[in-house]
């Protein structure tokens, strides 16, 4: 069974069966890791959506993502490589993105690692929506004035977006509603967190100055004191839908803006 409106008739309901997850993703593991891969983005106790509304949310971060890592180590767009971009809503074309001539090789290295993941999500996301996978929306890499110039402004961008991603992960861990989803979270959780420590390390070993995103930013050396994002019980922050969004338009209650010039597709924007 393809990933269709089966499985997104699943997801849809309040709550889903072992048996229903099982039976609607055909196979479970592989498509239960793309379910997952959604918390990433911030969905928190103060957001019901269903579960495909929250894929469709995820899918269009992950666009996002798979754009910035994809241009900086080749120059080009997850389209060119293949990899689905059409779908339902308003699609649009990226926009500032370019490749890097990183000047070191482990983060030359690091960066093709992270472009290969957000590609897969990318690719799992619309499998498990099928006819229901929104287009790729107009997204503009350069929100925050740098991203492509240099190792540094690499590690700034790629900070701000695994930062807000684990947190975002741990918001949504009150909505799934499966023990066997939830399992499987905590592994897609804890692969989020390891690229979130692997670029902080390198901003600290590097002595990049960076920003923060929002209030609840915690920010490695030299900007910040922690290595790890974590508050004073050593537990990773919480990030809801909205204070996602507030991140990725650039201001407060926007719709659009920053990345999504005409915002995101789909019922969470």
């Amino acid at each position: 069974m393809n990933f269709n409106g089966e499985a997104c008739e699943a997801m849809g309901r309040k709550s889903l069966s072992r048996r229903e997850v099982l039976r609607a993703v055909s196979g479970g593991a592989v498509a239960a890791t793309a379910i997952l891969s959604l918390p990433a983005f911030g969905l928190g106790r103060d957001a019901h959506p269903s579960d495909t509304e929250l894929l469709t949310f995820a899918l269009n971060l992950e666009y996002l993502e798979a754009e910035f890592y994809t241009y900086a180590v080749t120059g080009q767009g997850i389209e060119a490589l293949g990899i689905g971009t059409n779908g339902k809503g308003e699609s649009g074309p990226t926009l500032n993105g370019k490749k890097i001539e990183f000047s070191d090789p482990i983060l030359m290295k690091v960066a093709e690692e992270l472009a290969f993941d957000e590609q897969q999500h990318v690719k799992l996301l619309r499998k498990l929506l099928g006819e229901h996978a929104v287009a790729k929306p107009a997204l503009d890499l350069n929100a925050l004035g740098m991203g492509f110039g240099s190792d540094a402004e690499y590690l700034t961008v790629g900070r701000a977006m695994e930062d807000t991603g684990v947190t975002a992960y741990h918001g949504a861990s009150t909505l799934i509603r499966s023990k066997e989803l939830l399992g499987i979270a905590a592994g897609i959780l804890a692969d989020e967190a390891y690229h979130m420590g692997n670029v902080r390390l390198m901003i600290a070993q590097k002595n990049v100055q960076v920003k923060p995103v929002d209030s609840k930013d915690i920010l490695p050396p030299p900007s910040g004191r922690k290595f790890f994002a974590v508050d004073d019980n050593a537990v990773a922050l919480v990030r809801t839908p909205r204070e996602v969004l507030d991140i990725v338009y650039g201001a407060s209650g926007a719709n659009r803006g920053g990345f999504y010039p005409n915002g995101m597709n789909g019922a969470i924007k």
